[in-house]
């Protein structure tokens, strides 16, 4: 149903090296890189988040109440994806935990103020 999700950055080269890294165990990497904007995914054919300058030229904003959420497998790689935000200059917005029953999520900010979730229900 998702084709892509857009979040705004105000250094590509931070924002391309953060996503691609975090990302690269679940088998994501940068597919397409044009300057203001680049894809980072598994495929074309699969969900793709793209990070970009904004086309207006104004500041990004990283909006509250949206959020990115990536399911991880398991706890366990909930666990070892969250620290590796952390570890790659991630703010913690939540450490990884049962949330409500049969959700588990860690939650993090990267450098632009975007919020995201590695998940895994059940």
């Amino acid at each position: 149903m998702i084709g892509y999700v857009t979040i705004g950055t105000n250094d590509m080269e931070k924002a391309k090296a953060f996503w691609s890294e975090l990302l690269e165990p679940l088998g994501a990497k940068v597919l397409m890189d044009i300057g203001r904007i680049a894809f980072i995914g598994e495929s074309m054919d699969k969900p793709i988040l793209a990070v970009c300058t904004p086309f207006d030229t104004e500041a990004p904003d990283h909006g509250n109440g949206n959020m990115l959420a990536f399911p991880a497998g398991s706890r366990e790689k909930v666990d070892e994806l969250y620290a590796r935000a952390l570890g790659l200059g991630a703010r913690d917005e939540g450490p990884p935990g049962e949330r409500m029953p049969g959700f588990y999520g860690g939650y993090f900010r990267d450098a632009d103020g975007n919020k995201a979730v590695f998940y895994q229900m059940g």
